[in-house]
């Protein structure tokens, strides 16, 4: 799967942009040309949504075992779309908390999820992420209110890449080749165990009160990558408990 979203709508982390990507021989693309690599990876069965200069999304239908031991998925729905890669161990527990037909598959339950944060926000989104069991990734795009949620399960079953494209733009995919050639030296594995909102940033939904920091990278050639990130154990976030309807990732810019 492949999600490209202009900055003024993802707003990623200054630290996954590294310099060395614009000094280097090597220079990041711009997201039409990542888009096209990636399609041309899989001329007969991919496809991809674009929404203006905001957001695209690009998908590989599965019909080639041989392609991903995961299940991948995309749909969309009330103008929400959800690429998902993965499995949820509870999906049917999951489905029936929600009030959700036994037929939903993860990617319209993760929507469903979005749009009860959304709308009602009866918990933090880091608990409500926190309570999918399973190895799973997925990335959402609310192409109405022009908002980005992803997120990474913590055992390291999906591996999930983010990084920066020419123009600034934030790139996420499974397939780490083609964010390395979209992204030069400006990317970096997508931390496990954590979500992340165009609003509020990059959080760890298992050690939600504490920060995330950025750890410096260096590759094989000795050059400065973008950054990880990890939990900062002895730094806690600035927050008063949330609770009712209060509790919802709007409060996440707070933090």
């Amino acid at each position: 799967m492949l999600a490209i979203f202009h900055k003024a709508c993802a707003h990623p982390p200054e630290e996954l942009n590294s310099p060395a990507s614009h000094n280097g021989s090597k220079k990041p693309k711009l997201p039409e040309e990542t888009l096209t690599e990636f399609l041309s990876h899989h001329p007969h069965n991919s496809f991809s949504m674009g929404f203006g200069r905001a957001a695209v999304l690009a998908y590989v239908k599965p019909d080639q075992p041989s392609y991903s031991q995961h299940q991948r998925l995309f749909c969309g729905f009330d103008d929400i779309y959800c690429l998902f890669l993965g499995s949820l161990n509870n999906l049917c527990l999951l489905n029936k908390q929600y009030g959700l037909t036994k037929c939903t598959n993860e990617a319209m339950f993760v929507i469903e999820a979005y749009r009860t944060l959304r709308d009602r926000g009866p918990y933090p989104a880091d608990q409500v992420v926190k309570d999918l069991e399973g190895s799973f990734a997925f990335v959402v795009y609310d192409s109405k209110g022009g908002n980005v949620f992803a997120a990474l399960g913590s055992d390291g079953g999906v591996q999930l890449y983010w990084g920066i494209a020419a123009d600034g733009s934030v790139v996420i995919s499974d397939e780490l080749e083609v964010i390395k050639e979209g992204c030069a030296k400006s990317f970096a594995p997508f931390p496990k165990g954590c979500l992340f909102h165009s609003e509020g940033g990059l959080m760890s939904f298992e050690h939600p009160m504490n920060k995330m920091k950025p750890m410096p990278r260096i590759d094989s050639e000795g050059v400065m990558c973008g950054a990880t990130f990890n939990v900062d154990k002895y730094t806690r976030v600035n927050s008063i408990p949330r609770v009712g309807s209060e509790a919802d990732w709007t409060e996440w810019a707070s933090h």
